[in-house]
């Protein structure tokens, strides 16, 4: 009888961070070896540590919640990296379902692309906050016991290392929070909800446990948004930003709000500090050129338009937009071709 291996390597995205630790603290509990990334790495070190610790453990959990996934459509995603070398190397990969999340949910199948399809199909269990120790038994009694077929390849010295340093830190970490828990779990299901007075209430719920919840405050903004209340926007982004100052999805939609109320120049302020923050982010870039649009500065908006087709070549708003304002500088056909290539990109006026 093969030898049943307890070594498991934590998959999870920071936002996540409350489920990871409280799943690492039980399974340490129990005996098992976790590779859990809790202070971070430095980027020297990053890939090889993070990729060496994958194929060094017999285990894979990769935890899943409503937005667990939502970046995994980018090759360079670091979650859709780890998930991909698991299955290249045939570890025992157990999906951990967390605060609502299915498979099934359309917004979910649509990350599920390339080679990640195949996650859906290995057996996954599903953790209630209010049944966790029952789901953590099942989880280590019946998803765990199983011998690993395929060779173990240890990993590089800089590898065990580092996954000692890690589990030193995380192993003295105070006890799981419950409230942390709780908060991050009424995010979750603002996430999944389609109501917008549900996602606002849940999201508040979010905040009221986590008062200083950035990604919270700027999910009930664009909620606010959503529902036709820009004040309430204005506000939760500010609060975004002030727990988080390089939060730059939160600058980029305070701009949308501040123009939305005709305040261009905050807008232009905020899609800089975008722009900065998120290394030329192609939205930023198309939405400040909107604004430079609007107070006259053509030529500002152009140079924009121009950096976000160039960053993104398939980017259809930026062609329709640089459209727009070479129709207004006179330059009718190369502006008629812009609104061209933008409709071809899927782009449809309104």
């Amino acid at each position: 009888m093969q030898q049943i291996e307890k070594t498991v390597f934590l998959s999870y995205r920071r936002t996540n961070f409350p489920w990871a630790l409280n799943i690492f603290q039980n399974l340490t509990h129990h005996g098992y070896d976790v590779f859990f990334d809790y202070i971070g790495l430095g980027s020297r070190d990053f890939e090889p540590v993070i990729l060496e610790n994958i194929t060094a453990r017999a285990h894979f959990m990769v935890l899943l919640t409503p937005s667990a996934l939502e970046n995994c459509d980018d090759p360079a995603d670091w979650l859709r990296r780890e998930i991909e070398t698991a299955l290249t190397n045939k570890r025992n990969i157990v999906p951990l379902m967390l605060d609502g999340f299915q498979f099934d949910s359309p917004r979910i199948a649509n990350q599920l692309t390339g080679t990640l399809a195949a996650l859906k199909h290995y057996n996954a269990v599903s953790i209630p906050p209010e049944y966790f120790m029952e789901a953590m038994e099942k989880l280590r009694s019946q998803f765990l016991r199983v011998p690993l077929a395929s060779v173990l390849h240890p990993g590089s010295r800089l590898a065990q290392r580092a996954a000692a340093e890690q589990q030193v830190a995380a192993a003295a970490a105070p006890a799981f929070r419950e409230e942390e828990l709780t908060a991050q779990q009424w995010a979750e299901r603002g996430l999944a909800a389609f109501e917008v007075d549900e996602r606002l209430r849940f999201y508040t719920e979010a905040i009221r446990l986590k008062p200083d919840y950035a990604a919270a405050f700027y999910s009930r903004g664009n909620a606010h948004r959503a529902k036709g209340d820009p004040e309430g926007a204005l506000r939760d982004y500010a609060e975004a930003i002030r727990f988080n100052p390089d939060y730059a999805e939160a600058f980029n939609n305070r701009g949308n709000a501040r123009r939305a109320k005709g305040d261009l120049e905050g807008a232009l302020h905020d899609y800089g500090e975008a722009i900065r923050l998120g290394s030329n982010d192609v939205t930023a870039l198309n939405n400040r050129g909107a604004a430079r649009h609007a107070i006259g500065d053509l030529k500002g908006a152009l140079q924009d338009y121009d950096e976000a087709i160039r960053l993104d070549p398939n980017y259809p708003a930026a062609f329709y937009n640089r459209g727009n304002a070479r129709l207004a500088t006179g330059d009718l056909e190369l502006g008629r071709r812009d609104h061209s290539e933008a409709i071809r990109l899927g782009y449809k006026p309104n």
